[in-house]
C-alpha cells in the first residue's frame, strides 16, 4: 500500500481481548476512536459498552473471522488492531503453564488476524515473561515477514502515571515506518502515589459499603485477620507481627521466603501490582494504608487508573467481588493505554503529510477535552 493513499485519513481501532475496556478507554483519552471490542467473557459486555463509545462482540478470537473485523473499520481509514491476550499462562506466578493451555495459542490467532487483515498499525500488551516463549518469537517473526516495523519493550506502568508498580511488555508495529513507545518524559506524565489516587475516598470499615458508591466496598475480615492488619505497617510484611498471629504456612521454612502477602500499602508510593484478587487482605499487599481493611473494588479500579466513575455493574443488581475483581485485575491500565495511543498518533504525525489526518484528530480531541 502506497503511503500517499493514506494521506489525511484518521486512525480507528479494534480492541481484541478487550476485557472491561481499560485499553479502549486509554486509546480514547489519547484521541483514538475504538469502533469495536471483542471478548469471549460475557461479564465484559456491560462495563465495556456502558463506559465506551464502541460496540461489543462476544466471541472467542479463535472463532473470529477477518471479515467480521474488516466490516467494523470505517472505509478509507488507518486501521489499528490491538490485542492483549490473557496473560496468566505466561505469568511468573503460574508454575504450571504449558502449551496445552488453550490461552497459550491465543497470540497465534491474533497473528492470524493481523496477516489476514493487514492493518497499518498493531499494538499488544502482555506480561514480561512472554518474551521468553516461542509463541511470542513466532508472533514477532510473522509481523516482520509481513513488512511491519516493530518496537517492543518492558515498562513499569508507574513511570507512565499509573499509581501501581506493574511491569508489562508493550509492542507497537507499523507498516508505515519506524514506530516506538514514547518515553514518560515525552508524554509529560506525572508520577502518582496511592495517596494521590485514592486518598480522596471516604473511609469505610471492613465489610462495609459506601452509600454514595457501592463499588467502594471492602471484604469482611476474620477476627485473626483484623488482628493481623492492625499489627501491619505501611510497606511492611507479616514478619513485623508477633509470632502468635503469623500464619502456620509462614512459620515453615518453605513459607518464610514469601513475604508479599498480608501487607499494607504505603500512602506515598505506588501500589503493588493489582491482581484479580486484590480485594482480599491475605492475597498480597492489599491492605489499606491506614484503615483496617483490604482496599475496596473502587480503590482497585482507580489504582488501575480507571476513571473514578467507571461503571462495572448495572444499578439494582448485585456486585460480585470475584467477578469484578477479575475484570479490574486483568485490565490494561488506562493510563498505559493512553500512552500507547499518544505514541501511535505521534508516529503518524512524524510521517509528515501522511500524519495530517492524525494531527487534526488529536487537535479535535484536545478541543473537545478543553
Amino acid at each position: 500500500m502506497k503511503s500517499q493513499t493514506l494521506k489525511n485519513r484518521k486512525v480507528y481501532a479494534i480492541d481484541l481481548f478487550c476485557g472491561a475496556g481499560g485499553l479502549t478507554k486509554g486509546l480514547s483519552q489519547a484521541g483514538i476512536e475504538v469502533k469495536l471490542g471483542v471478548d469471549v467473557d460475557p461479564a465484559c459486555e456491560y462495563p465495556y459498552i456502558t463506559n465506551n463509545n464502541a460496540l461489543f462482540l462476544k466471541k472467542s478470537v479463535e472463532d473470529l473471522e477477518a471479515k467480521e473485523l474488516e466490516a467494523a473499520f470505517p472505509k478509507k481509514c488507518i486501521r489499528l488492531l490491538a490485542g492483549c491476550a490473557p496473560c496468566q499462562t505466561f505469568s511468573r506466578y503460574n508454575q504450571k503453564a504449558k502449551p496445552d493451555d488453550g490461552r497459550w495459542w491465543l497470540l497465534q490467532h491474533f497473528s492470524r488476524l493481523i496477516l489476514e487483515i493487514g492493518p497499518e498499525l498493531v499494538t499488544m500488551e502482555n506480561v514480561p515473561g512472554i518474551v521468553e516463549q516461542k509463541v511470542f518469537q513466532s508472533f514477532v517473526h510473522d509481523l516482520k515477514c509481513a513488512k511491519y516495523e516493530i518496537d517492543y519493550k518492558i515498562v513499569n506502568c508507574a513511570e507512565y502515571g499509573v499509581p501501581q508498580q506493574r511491569n508489562r511488555l508493550v509492542l507497537l508495529a507499523s507498516r508505515l515506518g519506524p514506530i516506538r513507545l514514547l518515553t514518560p518524559k515525552e508524554i509529560r506524565v506525572r508520577s502518582c502515589s496511592v495517596r494521590d489516587a485514592i486518598g480522596h475516598l471516604p473511609p469505610i470499615g471492613a465489610g462495609a459499603v459506601c452509600k454514595s458508591d457501592r463499588m467502594h466496598q471492602s471484604s469482611v475480615l476474620s477476627a485473626i485477620n483484623l488482628r493481623r492488619i492492625r499489627a501491619s505497617k505501611p510497606g511492611g510484611t507479616w514478619r513485623d507481627w508477633r509470632k502468635d498471629i503469623v500464619a502456620n504456612c509462614h512459620k515453615k521454612s518453605t513459607g518464610k521466603t514469601y513475604p508479599s502477602v498480608y501487607g499494607r500499602m504505603d500512602w506515598d508510593e505506588p501500589a503493588p501490582t493489582i491482581t484479580t484478587q486484590f480485594y482480599g487482605f491475605g492475597n498480597g499487599r492489599f491492605g489499606h494504608p491506614e484503615q483496617d481493611r483490604a482496599i475496596s473494588l473502587r480503590e482497585g479500579a482507580i489504582l488501575q487508573s480507571f476513571p473514578n466513575n467507571y461503571v462495572f455493574a448495572p444499578k439494582h443488581k448485585p456486585i460480585y467481588k470475584k467477578k469484578i475483581g477479575r475484570l479490574i485485575g486483568n485490565a490494561v491500565p488506562v493510563k498505559l493505554g493512553k500512552a500507547i495511543g499518544k505514541s501511535i498518533l505521534s508516529h503518524l504525525m512524524d510521517l509528515g503529510d501522511l500524519g495530517s489526518g492524525a494531527r487534526r484528530q488529536k487537535c479535535k480531541h484536545l478541543k473537545q477535552k478543553g
